[in-house]
């Protein structure tokens, strides 16, 4: 077993610092296309706000899908592509990332979620960035819920199809995480937006100026991402041996 010691310098190799860049890349690219796309539905229909605006809604659940899943494409091979500190911890759980190394993940993705959103705020200058929030009729322990449901079933398709025992990662792996994604925001985006992904909300609410039920946003995606690991990785598929076991944060589950 590693010690605490040798479990802080494996997270500050040089591989370990080339992976935190490609986190903070793939997040900074993921933050900027999913807000952007909402606040260009905003500018152009104005007076639809967009908890009633079925095109942004659409619009949004588009752009999200298709940049998580360029994302997560372009970080898989060096960082495993985790792009969230929900996956990172259902990981780290898992045991399949040292603590360490998820802190610094966790670091690299709210880093790199803050400046997509500060860059978006610059450069319209007059457009506020659009923060994660629930309607007044609904609870912030249902909007938990929601948030919680939802990445489970994001982390247990990213575990299920980037599960190095059922093949190669591929091009076909990123497109479904993309398209889970995209269809959970068609799902819950007038209820809580659909963020799924407590480094989005960070970033949107630290630029935006807003941090109410910021909770909401890292309580039930943790939760999810950990019993979503936890589901997968004893329930539906096992590890059969003790090579099963161990996955690598480059060869194995990306997110």
């Amino acid at each position: 077993m590693a010690s605490l010691r040798d479990r802080f310098e494996h997270a500050i190799t040089p591989a370990a610092f080339r992976s935190y860049l490609a986190e903070f890349l793939s997040t900074f690219f993921f933050v900027f296309a999913a807000t952007g796309s909402t606040m260009s539905s905003r500018k152009m229909i104005p007076e639809a706000p967009m908890v009633v605006d079925p095109c942004g809604l659409l619009a949004t659940a588009i752009a999200t899908a298709f940049s998580l899943s360029a994302a997560v494409y372009v970080a898989v091979n060096v960082s495993g592509g985790h792009l969230n500190p929900a996956v990172t911890f259902g990981m780290a759980v898992g045991g399949h990332i040292s603590i360490p190394l998820a802190m610094f993940y966790w670091i690299s993705q709210m880093l790199g979620s803050v400046f997509a959103c500060l860059l978006l705020k610059l450069m319209t200058v007059t457009e506020n960035v659009p923060v994660h929030g629930i309607p007044d009729e609904m609870t912030g322990f249902g909007a938990a819920i929601l948030e919680g449901a939802m990445t489970f079933a994001l982390v247990y398709t990213f575990y299920a199809t980037g599960d190095p025992r059922r093949g190669a990662f591929g091009t076909i792996g990123p497109l479904m995480i993309g398209f889970i994604a995209g269809a959970n925001v068609l799902a819950s985006g007038p209820f809580t937006g659909g963020s799924m992904n407590p480094a989005y909300s960070f970033g949107s609410g630290m630029v935006g100026g807003s941090f109410k039920n910021q909770a909401v946003y890292w309580v039930g995606p943790l939760i999810g991402a950990a019993v979503a690991g936890v589901v997968y990785d004893n329930v539906v598929f096992p590890a059969q041996t003790p090579e099963d076991a161990i996955r690598g944060v480059t060869d194995g589950i990306g997110v």
